[in-house]
């Protein structure tokens, strides 16, 4: 693992403190980890909605649907 050192205002590194102390983090390199994990799954989610948004129409999505793909699922599991 590598090592990073960043330098925080007064108040930031309050907060990371604060952070670590009340939501069971063992360290503050722990808690900046969880938030880079979390930004990172953000940005994966932003750059799926786009490629979803830019491409192109489909069918509408119902009932029916989704019942066809359980379907398809359970006959999978069954096999």
């Amino acid at each position: 693992m590598s090592t990073m050192n960043i330098s925080l205002p007064d108040h930031l590194k309050s907060f990371v403190d604060e952070q670590v102390a009340g939501r069971g983090y063992s360290t503050s390199s722990e808690y900046i980890r969880e938030l880079i994990r979390r930004d990172q799954d953000r940005l994966a989610l932003r750059r799926l909605l786009l490629d979803g948004a830019s491409s192109a129409p489909t069918d509408p999505v119902d009932a029916e649907y989704f019942t066809g793909l359980r379907d398809q699922v359970r006959g999978r599991q069954s096999k």
